[in-house]
């Protein structure tokens, strides 16, 4: 079975941000749940979301939050599941309140988390997490890695032609 991806936000004003996330996992395929919740105002439903996850056929969880950014932290202290952390910019400290809030986690409680604003890359881990136990999803990954030196190959044969 196929595992799905969770991308749980802490407000609705996260979704242009996490909307490179939600495309990036349906662009590999990947089946993905969407959710907001709030480390904050709802944390019963962050924790009982959380500690169903693997049992409702969960692989990945990704969690987008700014300012205070307690999600990823409490979504990652009641699952065994991989949680990675995207730190939303906000208009406060520019998202570096975030960036430290989902990344200096305790012992026993990791977190992985990406750049602010990260999406993209927190879509791209969650895949190769997956793929470890997926030749299909790393036959993609290849592709896309290939892709990507080939762009630069080329844009580095223009430059040669320009100067």
């Amino acid at each position: 079975m196929n595992k799905k991806v969770a991308v749980i936000m802490g407000s609705d004003s996260d979704l242009p941000v996490v909307k490179g996330t939600i495309k990036t996992l349906k662009d590999y395929g990947i089946t993905t749940e969407a959710h907001i919740m709030s480390a904050h105002r709802t944390p019963k439903q962050a924790m009982e979301f959380a500690s169903n996850a693997k049992s409702n056929g969960f692989g990945v969880i990704i969690c987008a939050a700014g300012k205070a950014a307690h999600l990823a932290g409490v979504v990652a202290a009641h699952t065994t599941l991989p949680v990675i952390g995207i730190p939303m910019k906000s208009s406060t400290l520019d998202g570096l309140d975030a960036l430290l809030s989902t990344v200096q986690m305790p012992k026993g409680v990791p977190v992985a988390t990406v750049a602010i604003d990260g999406a993209e890359n927190a879509a791209l881990l969650a895949v190769q997490i997956l793929a470890v136990n997926d030749d299909l999803l790393t036959e993609k990954l290849l592709k896309m890695k290939e892709d990507m030196a080939r762009e630069v190959l080329e844009k580095d044969k223009k430059l040669q032609t320009e100067i």
